[in-house]
């Protein structure tokens, strides 16, 4: 998707739920106990992945929505900051228009830590960025439900990566108020990203044959 925005300077935006995993970053892979924290994934039946983009481990229950926009730039050196705030306050008008009312920040010890998060209740949203010479993906994650899950295979995985994490830093949509199903948190974040814009919609198999 960034490729083909980077080729025909269109924005493009995917909203989708991924399969269960535990998404590992790149600081994970260097560390000592990354093999344990694979394997601590494993036993609790979660595939290990690895992603070129965002922090430290995240769990995916297939309830939890992964959500990436890929914008085309002009100068790699500008707009990081505002792409970071458009993409927060997206996700912010998102979630209000399903009744939950989140503030920036997250709790101390949350997963993945990082400067660009949402809580109710818990951090229940991330956003990262990826940026190259010609286009930018701005992508994060939206816990709906399953935080307990969550929080019981993070705890073992953080440790073995020497994290520190506290496993009731985790919220989601449906704990602060919202739906439980990932579903309306969909449609919501797709139209937020896209507002007025006209929209054409490709399968996801159509872009890997692009």
């Amino acid at each position: 998707m960034l490729d083909r925005t980077a080729t025909d300077r269109q924005p493009a935006v995917r909203v989708w739920t991924p399969h269960r995993q535990i998404a590992f970053g790149r600081r994970d892979a260097a560390c000592e106990g990354y093999d344990a924290a694979r394997a601590a994934a494993t036993d609790r039946g979660f595939v290990p992945t690895e992603r070129s983009v965002g922090g430290r481990a995240v769990a995916y229950t297939g309830t939890t929505i992964a959500f990436a926009h890929a914008r085309p730039i002009d100068d790699l050196r500008q707009g990081l900051g505002e792409r970071y705030d458009a993409a927060t306050a997206t996700v912010r008008q998102a979630l209000a228009s399903l009744g939950v009312d989140v503030a920036a920040g997250e709790p101390p010890e949350s997963f993945c830590p990082g400067s660009h998060s949402l809580q109710a209740a818990g951090k229940l949203a991330g956003v990262a960025q990826r940026v190259r010479a010609d286009a930018a993906l701005v992508s994060g994650v939206v816990i709906v439900t399953d935080r307990k899950e969550i929080a019981d295979v993070l705890t073992p995985v953080y440790d073995a990566l020497g994290v520190p994490f506290d496993p009731k830093s985790v919220g989601s949509v449906a704990h602060a108020g919202g739906p439980d199903d990932p579903d309306p948190v969909v449609r919501a974040l797709e139209n937020s990203f896209v507002g007025s814009d006209s929209r054409t919609v490709l399968p996801v198999d159509r872009l890997l044959d692009d």
